[in-house]
């Protein structure tokens, strides 16, 4: 069972750093403005002082070579007593290659807030073996960095889970959604994204309340960090596993391979209850729900598993946060999500 030391919250005037810990495409000419947009919202709209760490805007070439540099900015951005909150620019596909550099007396002598969602959940799992809370969240270059402005769903988490000392409480369901894709060429800097009336939370099965801590990430990476050191299979004892899809939208026969997969490990039935993404542009929305019954319900006979389906994290937008480890509700006959204790210590 999880049990997690949760990082100190933020305030305004804080230092945070800024990390590519995936795709370096911050420091890339043709994208740079957007990291400044991104910066530039996290200074005026939440009040932080932010600063890149040494290899943070390097560009594509130089990270995708060196996963050694991008360890070693993580681990002097815990380590830094003056930096209060590690942002990940974006996410990608390879972090994993960090493992070997990991320190991971460094994350736990030194917790603080870490955010970024897809490809970061190997760093959320970094973070984990170390026995430290991170969260589940926006990146710079997407979400903080969003045409026009930040949806107000996503600053209202983002301020309610890493400012604020309260009890998170209900999660709501965003009342609409867009997985459009809009080139970050700067001169589309301007041009909004479509919103579609979203049709909020589904239940898949369960019944009553079931309570569990959380753990998860995308999918996809996962499967990456199955059977390195990251992996523990009782940490997900009496947990609430979040799981999504990315924007290369998986067909819907892997994630039963996945799926599967969990249920042989035995992590499906050591779990409380599953809440899952709503999937990239609503693609294969009915095909996703029909292996997940099918392995869970069908193969397993776990058909008293709650499954909250079509939930507002990962590659839609706009996004909540979620705080790995945080004591977690689904109320299956309200269809209701709610987070039990505060994200950060108190």
């Amino acid at each position: 069972m999880l049990n997690l030391e949760k990082p100190n919250k933020l305030s305004k005037g804080d230092k945070v750093a800024t990390v590519s810990l995936s795709w370096g495409g911050a420091g890339d000419s043709e994208f740079i403005w957007r990291y400044k947009l991104g910066k530039k919202r996290l200074e005026e709209e939440f009040g932080l002082e932010v600063i890149e760490m040494p290899n943070t805007l390097k560009g594509t070439e130089y990270i995708y070579n060196h996963p050694e540099k991008r360890a070693e900015d993580l681990m002097a951005a815990f380590e830094d007593k003056s930096i209060k909150g590690i942002f990940t620019c974006i996410g990608g596909e390879e972090s994993i290659r960090m493992l070997p550099y990991i320190d991971f007396d460094v994350i736990r002598n030194n917790p603080k807030i870490l955010i970024g969602y897809s490809d970061t959940t190997v760093t959320h799992f970094m973070c984990l073996k170390a026995g430290l809370s991170s969260f589940y969240g926006p990146s710079v270059l997407a979400e903080f960095a969003e045409n026009i402005e930040i949806y107000d769903y996503t600053k209202k988490y983002v301020k309610k889970l890493l400012f604020n000392d309260q009890i998170i409480g209900e999660i709501s369901s965003c009342v609409y959604w867009t997985s459009e894709y809009i080139s970050w060429e700067e001169t589309n800097k301007n041009t909004r994204k479509k919103l579609i009336k979203n049709n909020g939370y589904e239940l898949l099965q369960g019944c009553g309340k079931v309570e569990g801590r959380l753990i998860g990430g995308c999918i996809e990476v996962l499967e990456m960090i199955k059977g390195t050191t990251l992996w523990n299979v009782e940490d997900f004892d009496n947990a609430i596993l979040f799981l999504e899809t990315s924007e290369d939208m998986p067909d819907p026969k892997y994630v039963e391979y996945w799926l599967r997969n969990y249920g042989s490990q035995g992590i499906l039935k050591r779990i409380k209850g599953i809440i899952w993404g709503k999937p990239h542009n609503n693609k294969y929305y009915e095909e996703y729900k029909n292996v997940i019954k099918k392995v869970i319900n069908s193969e397993l006979n776990l058909t008293q598993l709650p499954v909250l389906y079509n939930m507002n994290f990962g590659h839609t937008e706009p996004m909540t946060c979620l705080p790995y480890g945080a004591l977690a509700e689904i109320n299956c006959d309200k269809r209701k999500f709610s987070i039990l204790e505060p994200g950060i210590k108190l």
